[in-house]
């Protein structure tokens, strides 16, 4: 991804209605309500596929999260830009569903605040990604029980979308992985 390229977030309201665009950072510094995706990949095994942030990220470097998470661009299908980020950041592909939405607010260290209605997806592989080292440091598949007790031992290793996703969305995960 080219860095120097400026990224623009979709504003929404609390319940998804769009309200303009606003530069990312930007929005980052702001705190403003923006659109974002989150993806999750699982195995037949049942084990989902979690990923490292890369060192080089604007908030949030070197923890734990989700198979891929982003914002979809102006005019762009969230189901679309959820298939982008897989392919961008793990280079993989699969058909995905999306199981919900919710709203967060976190503040970071550096001053940066994400405020997201975030849209999550989840899908099945069984392949192997291939990691894009601007994006992702590391990557594993993980029992999701033992992610989950982990989640609760150590919580400064996971982003705070992630644990608020596995706190807050693992119910739905969980029928649709046993279906």
């Amino acid at each position: 991804m080219n860095n120097n390229i400026q990224e623009e977030v979709i504003l929404v309201d609390e319940k998804d209605r769009p309200r303009g665009t606003m530069e990312k950072m930007e929005a980052h510094v702001k705190g403003e309500l923006h659109r974002a995706i989150s993806v999750f990949i699982f195995n037949e095994k049942g084990e989902m596929l979690i990923h490292q942030r890369a060192m080089e990220k604007y908030h949030c470097p070197g923890l734990w999260t989700n198979t891929a998470c982003s914002h979809p661009r102006h005019m762009e299908q969230t189901a679309d830009a959820a298939s982008r980020r897989l392919q961008e950041e793990m280079g993989m592909q699969a058909d995905l569903l999306e199981i919900g939405t919710f709203v967060y607010r976190a503040e970071f260290d550096n001053g940066l605040i994400e405020h997201e209605l975030d849209h999550v997806f989840v899908g099945i592989s069984n392949n192997e990604p291939q990691i894009n080292p601007e994006e992702v440091k590391a990557y594993k598949w993980v029992k999701c029980d033992e992610l989950v007790a982990d989640i609760a031992v150590n919580p400064q290793n996971y982003t705070a979308w992630f644990k608020i996703i596995m706190k807050d969305q693992w119910e739905k995960m969980k029928k649709w992985l046993n279906k």
